[in-house]
């Protein structure tokens, strides 16, 4: 039995720009990543690689699924899903779990897509109510997993086309301009091997914004900075661009420095110094993904190798 389609298979997602500021209303740009993906699926077919992953992941899927029918009946078929549960469901993933990418956000939007009553299509063109009822949606079924969802990775994950977030009311579909692209430029992650713990961080981030030096220097700075980032990557301009990223990730590097491995730290500000790539946080940090930027990824690329890290690219030519 298998359930496997190209309809079902959900892409992991990557944060570009409004990790933290977006907390304060920053604008945001998301955007789906194939390289990971996850799709649900039966122990007894015969596409699954790993038995035991497959036994785990169906004994959390009945966890999840007493949380959906206590908290989220009217959202979806709980009966069918416990139907499909004993017959061996699991969710088979390639997204690595803590680490930046929507693992959760991607079950979760495989769970909707089959299990879902009345679901929302996803397609190109939703009006901002139909957004907004979706993030809605995602947000009850995600928390599950986080204790409070935005609603937000399981909604890139679900309708698989970038997302330009305004604000928490306005999100909308969007068009990544590719004048002025060259082959040579990319967005790519560094693998820390480190797994991130996104509440911790964030409660830190909040205590942190207590003070207020620096909830003014989050205002002052991340959020312009953002936006600056989102609307010139958006329009083309890519001069001004890494302009603004340059001083996103001096920023961070200043301001976010508790998010960031120590022994990343070095490369970090080598990109900055070298100003050939340029890194930033993937989604909360202390561990995971790091982003980067270049217009030289062969080269770059290389020489990270060479320094013993992971890089893979994300989206070359944007």
């Amino acid at each position: 039995m298998s359930i496997n389609n190209k309809n079902s298979i959900f892409y992991s997602k990557v944060l570009l720009f409004g990790e933290y500021s977006i907390l304060f209303d920053s604008n945001g740009l998301t955007i789906p990543y194939a390289h990971f993906n996850g799709t649900l699926n039966f122990i007894n077919s015969t596409s699954y690689t790993d038995l035991d992953f497959a036994k785990k992941s169906n004994q959390q899927l009945i966890k999840y699924s007493a949380y959906l029918q206590q908290y989220a009946s009217d959202l979806v078929d709980v009966d069918k899903i416990h139907a499909d549960i004993e017959k061996g469901l699991y969710f088979e993933s390639s997204i690595p779990e803590g680490y930046g990418l929507g693992s959760s956000g991607a079950l979760v939007a495989a769970f909707y897509k089959k299990y879902g009553k009345n679901p929302i299509e996803a397609k190109a063109g939703l009006s901002n109510n139909e957004t907004q009822e979706l993030k809605k949606i995602f947000a009850r079924l995600e928390s599950y997993f986080h204790g409070k969802s935005s609603g937000i990775d399981p909604l890139i994950c679900y309708l698989k086309y970038p997302l330009f977030i305004k604000d928490q009311k306005n999100i909308s579909s969007i068009g990544i301009s590719r004048e002025n692209i060259k082959s040579d430029d990319a967005v790519f992650i560094v693998n820390t091997k480190q797994t991130g713990k996104t509440g911790p961080l964030v409660d830190l981030f909040m205590t942190k914004c207590l003070n207020p030096k620096y909830i003014d220097r989050i205002k002052k700075d991340l959020i312009p900075t953002t936006n600056k980032c989102i609307h010139s990557l958006l329009s083309g301009d890519l001069n001004s661009f890494y302009t603004h990223l340059k001083q996103l990730s001096k920023f961070q590097f200043q301001y976010l420095k508790e998010m960031i491995p120590d022994e990343f730290l070095k490369h970090w500000e080598e990109g900055i110094n070298k100003n050939h790539y340029l890194l930033k946080l993937c989604g909360s940090g202390g561990g995971g993904y790091l982003l980067g930027f270049t217009r030289n990824f062969s080269k770059v690329k290389k020489e990270l190798a060479e320094q013993g890290l992971e890089v893979i690219p994300v989206y070359q030519e944007f």
